[in-house]
């Protein structure tokens, strides 16, 4: 019979004889390795004409081999980031098709991401982001009940030191979900509520939120491709308060998303609300060594480059139903730093004469001007709206 202690040593001796031999050959155990490896222009992107978004443009050649062999601390890789164009070219809304794996993703990938984000949100590179919460800045006009039905602010936030969704690992993104929990269950006041993990979520549960219109979707095409659909629905939750006026979503696409709504008008107090619950979140955050992903220069950090900045979407429902058939309402709209939407969303193609009227940018603006944007431009449209009420002619331009 052999001695344990006979074969170890054996082994190890031989371990160190070809260690001896790769260094006198000038060779690593990487190159010893039998795995072929390719270059970067073996790996090249074959562009099809069905690829049209900005991350056809900025991936050039050059680019993808500058950062081919690169990766991010999370381990994200360039392939990664481009991976929603490729796989997904002909669909609806991927109008950017990249994704960032953590917040180095920008820093690591800065070739590429610098110049699509300047393109995207029409921002200079040079230029420095602005936070401002303070909602007693707000100059809110009188609208009339009936054109008004909810008002909605949302925002994503991330978690800094922890890879985002799409390279998040089962354990980082139960981490992710345990200090956010932690930090919601210390909320006080009309901010206090329940977490509903969808992990094991109950029939009842589960209905409810349905029918509160609070459970967000299932993976689908683009979160699949994007990479924050993996392990569905381990490590996901939602968190709202008792009044249902105050939600969080957890490891959607985003580490967090907040949400302050309520029916009606009363922009102030939405806006305190998700103010309010911000930085409670983030104070409690920091008391646990962590705090929000965010730098000067973008701002909160979060998965998909067209939600840096704020993050945030200040929306309302507005009845506008003669407006709304008006020729370059939208386009109008647009002009003024808005955005209009379905009653149901981006994906909403019905006419019901209530659409979404919301903020069109998220970078370069701080949260204060964007809210007060989204005012100003929805107090036009609704004197538009009276003005053919009253049988007056409407034209835009």
């Amino acid at each position: 019979m052999v001695r344990a202690d006979n074969t170890r040593a054996t082994v190890e001796e031989t371990l160190r004889v070809v260690k001896s031999i790769q260094a006198d050959l000038g060779i690593s155990d990487s190159d010893a390795s039998t795995e072929k490896t390719y270059s970067a222009d073996d790996n090249m992107v074959r562009w099809q004409p069905q690829h049209k978004s900005l991350t056809r443009k900025y991936c050039t050649k050059d680019v993808y081999r500058k950062y081919y062999d690169t990766t991010t601390p999370s381990g994200f890789t360039f392939d990664k980031v481009i991976a929603p164009s490729i796989d997904l070219p002909m669909a609806e809304g991927v109008h950017i098709g990249c994704v960032a794996g953590d917040a180095e993703s920008y820093a690591t990938f800065k070739d590429f991401f610098d110049p699509l984000i300047e393109e995207y949100h029409t921002y200079p590179q040079d230029r420095l982001h602005t936070t401002d919460l303070d909602y007693a800045k707000l100059r809110v006009p009188t609208f009339p009940a009936k054109y008004v039905l909810s008002t909605r602010i949302r925002a994503g936030r991330s978690v800094s030191g922890l890879p985002l969704p799409p390279a998040a690992s089962r354990a980082a993104r139960r981490e992710t979900e345990d200090l956010i929990t932690t930090a919601l269950g210390s909320l006080e006041g009309e901010l206090a509520g329940t977490y509903y993990s969808l992990l094991g979520m109950s029939a009842e549960d589960n209905d409810r939120l349905i029918n509160d219109h609070f459970l967000y979707e299932n993976p689908d095409s683009w979160t699949i491709a994007s990479g924050f659909g993996r392990d569905w629905p381990d490590g996901r939750g939602i968190f709202h308060n008792d009044s249902k006026t105050f939600l969080v979503w957890i490891n959607e696409e985003d580490h967090m998303r907040i949400i302050s709504m309520q029916k009606g008008a009363d922009v102030v107090a939405v806006f305190r609300r998700f103010a309010d619950a911000c930085n409670a979140v983030e104070s409690s955050l920091k008391s646990n060594g962590a705090g929000y992903a965010h730098t000067p220069r973008l701002g909160y950090i979060t998965t998909c480059p067209t939600n840096l900045g704020t993050g945030m979407r200040a929306s309302v429902h507005a009845q506008l139903p003669l407006l709304g058939k008006i020729p370059g309402f939208k386009e109008y709209a647009q002009s003024m730093g808005l955005q209009i939407r379905g009653k149901g969303g981006e994906k909403d193609m019905s006419y019901t004469g209530v659409f979404d009227v919301s903020n069109r940018y998220r970078l370069g603006y701080s949260e204060v001007q964007l809210v007060q944007m989204m005012l100003d431009g929805l107090e036009k449209l609704i004197a538009l709206e009276q003005k053919l009420e009253a049988g007056e002619t409407v034209t835009l331009q």
